[in-house]
């Protein structure tokens, strides 16, 4: 999790706006606007063009997620990349990654060297010079620089130099050496050309972040750093990255060495090998390989075994980091749950009728590396992989080295199916006991006020929304779907967990019925298969005070159940603040940037009456099922936790929450620069 946020909300499920679905009652008569000031005037002079890299340092979020501690660490990302780009192109063979005590990043490759001479569509300027101030400009657009990269965009390295205060390109390209120098975007100087030099070849890229963007106290963290660089030369056995930063960087007994060499000929397996140590396993062989790219199909990698715990399978696409999976991740899902069940047909094992997807991956853990040309990601950010083909290229090439990998190990391949279809035993069972549960549950929390229970049995597809207040969950239980939704009223803020003892966190009525009505228990008793619903969305007012109580009910969550959080069952409604009529048109605003921009584009020109809801009881119920509710139309935001920094997780949430107030101060003014569009 990012220090600046206290939890960071996922988009989940995407939808189209919600539209009106019939002609809206006439709103009251409202007063006519005044006549229009000079500050209101709308022309020509009104409309602004940004140039070169302004959009960059106007809107960062749109480039890098945001100009937290994780978008920062992205500069570092898109700038190995170009590197990585290199090497797996067959051009470079190592990577030096530097940190310095002043706060500076240096990557360098022995590739070809970005080109120097004048660009053919930009008379008068270097090629290096337009690489790094527009946007849009890059190698990787036509496919003859490189066959396979992590950049497409050609935004990558022009966002970085955007973004930092200082930035210093060294580029040794046909025994010449060249250094150009930029400041938040712009040039320093033309490109210098400083001798000849006969051993090096390659690019050097050295930057300082941007404290008018990021802030003075945000600094790269060494351990990320270093644990970004390690995890690329995994990636790609045919590099060497070496680690290095001055003394001082690293903290006082710090695991991290000042020094490091990184090369894994063995790649994935070996990094999966020693992720997992001495760890259980069901199967002695890591099930591995790899393939080349061969009549156009891309190449890949892969190591995946099953062991005692959850589910990890981290995933990646041309060397960029795909952390919420994608269509690869589902090519690797498919092919191993179809090479499992043939393989049970085979051996006559109809006991394995019953197993799904859900019950191989389940314990599955590994690393899958995928090469394809023109990939498609999710956001800038990339996320996400998009690619269709990706999953045909992925199911495919997996297909036979399974099939291989069961029949020559006949043995194995037992364990493994005999330890699916308990995985499948067990799933099974649960269901069973969680029906009985849940009619058991219901009676006892069906009171007046408290939960209103789907009618469903089962856990898969059913929802719990937890409200505010009588009104909101009046309207809420009036606009549900019976079948698969359930409502849980609240009344006003719970307690703040994070500051309060174990004593009064028992006692307390509100907390005590939200997690009985939950049925998966708390902390060390926590069950991920009793849990009676599959998504908890917190649905409160679009507010302050809705927003304090949301934040409430996360922290409730992330202490006494993280494994819910993290096994992506907690969710935020966005509701609408605003409701626009023109004609026999409705429309809904999340907020005022969306109300002003449904402005401009849906009603321009036109007038429109706006109504400003005051919370979800003023809704009608067909209104909130229509905006908020219905998962046709819907949006909400998957809750998540930063497992990368999950340290920064837990002194965020203390300094925030925690029954210091001088640390919640401390926090406050650290990050006061931060704050936008404060409702006052």
């Amino acid at each position: 999790m990012d220090n600046n946020d206290l939890f960071s909300a996922v988009p989940a499920q995407p939808q189209p706006e919600p539209q009106a679905m019939a002609p809206a009652a006439k709103p009251a008569t409202r007063s006519p606007a005044p006549p229009p000031t000079s500050s209101d005037t709308y022309d020509a002079s009104a409309i602004r063009v940004l140039e070169g890299l302004e959009p960059v340092r106007m809107r960062p979020g749109m480039y890098i997620g945001g100009t937290d501690e994780k978008a920062l660490h992205h500069l570092f990302a898109e700038v190995i990349d170009n590197s990585m780009d290199e090497a797996v192109a067959g051009h470079a063979n190592f990577i030096e990654v530097h940190m310095d005590t002043q706060g500076f990043l240096t990557v360098t490759d022995n590739g070809r060297g970005i080109p120097v001479e004048n660009h053919p569509q930009v008379p008068g300027k270097s090629t290096l010079e337009v690489i790094m101030t527009k946007l849009h400009a890059g190698g990787k657009f036509d496919g003859k620089a490189y066959e396979t990269s992590g950049g497409l965009h050609g935004v990558g390295v022009s966002v970085v130099n955007a973004l930092s205060d200082l930035l210093e390109v060294e580029v040794a390209r046909n025994r010449k050496l060249y250094r150009q120098r930029f400041s938040r975007g712009l040039p320093q100087g033309g490109l210098e050309e400083l001798g000849d030099v006969h051993n090096r070849r390659g690019t050097r890229v050295r930057f300082h972040p941007d404290p008018q963007i990021f802030g003075d106290h945000v600094r790269f963290d060494p351990g990320r750093i270093f644990r970004m660089a390690r995890s690329k030369a995994y990636l790609f056995g045919g590099v060497e990255i070496r680690w290095s930063c001055d003394p001082g960087v690293l903290p006082e007994g710090s695991e991290f060495p000042e020094k490091a060499v990184f090369h894994f000929p063995g790649g994935l397996k070996d990094y999966l090998q020693a992720t997992l140590g001495k760890e259980f396993t069901v199967t002695r062989e890591i099930f591995s390989g790899r393939t080349e790219k061969t009549g156009g199909h891309g190449a890949m990698e892969w190591a995946v075994t099953w062991y005692g715990g959850d589910q990890q399978i981290h995933s990646y696409c041309n060397t960029i980091p795909t952390p919420e999976g994608g269509t690869h991740e589902a090519g690797l899902r498919i092919a191993l749950t179809k090479g499992l069940k043939n393989y049970a047909e085979l051996t006559q094992n109809k006991r394995a009728a019953i197993v799904t997807t859900d019950d191989v991956m389940i314990s599955a853990v590994g690393m899958l590396s995928v090469f394809i040309r023109e990939p498609e990601f999710v956001g800038q950010t990339k996320d996400k992989l998009a690619t269709v083909e990706a999953q045909r290229i992925v199911e495919n090439a997996l297909r036979d080295p399974f099939d291989h990998y069961l029949a020559d190990n006949p043995a194995e391949a037992a364990k493994l199916l005999e330890w699916v279809i308990e995985r499948a035993d067990e799933r099974v069972r649960r269901r069973k006991e969680k029906e009985v549960n849940r009619k058991t549950a219901v009676r006892k929390l069906r009171l007046p006020g408290k939960l209103a229970d789907c009618s469903q049995n089962t856990a898969e597809g059913a929802e719990l929304f937890i409200v505010e207040g009588d009104s909101a969950g009046g309207s809420a239980k009036q606009a549900r779907n019976r079948a698969n939704q359930a409502i849980l009223p609240l009344r006003g803020k719970i307690l703040n967990v994070a500051s309060a003892g174990r004593d009064k966190l028992s006692a307390n009525q509100q907390i005590a019925d939200l997690i009985q009505a939950l049925g998966c228990g708390t902390r060390t008793k926590y069950r991920e298969e009793d849990l009676r619903y599959e998504r908890i969305i917190i649905m409160t007012d679009a507010d302050v005070d809705g927003a304090h109580i949301a934040s409430l009910l996360i922290t409730l969550f992330y202490q006494e159940m993280p494994e819910l959080v993290r096994g992506g069952h907690l969710f935020l409604a966005v509701p609408p603040l605003y409701r626009m009529t023109q004609g026999g048109k409705t429309l809904y605003a999340r907020d005022d940037a969306h109300r002003q921009e449904l402005m401009e584009t849906t009603f321009k020109g036109k007038k429109v009456e706006i109504g400003r809801f005051k919370g979800l009881g003023e809704m009608m119920p067909a209104q909130l099922k229509e905006t908020t509710m219905d998962p046709s139309k819907r949006t909400l935001l998957r809750v998540a936790i930063d497992e990368v920094d999950f340290e920064g997780t837990r002194d965020a949430v203390d300094a925030l929450m925690g029954t210091k107030p001088d640390a919640r101060f401390r926090f406050i003014q650290e990050r006061a620069a931060f704050a936008e569009n404060l409702d006052i």
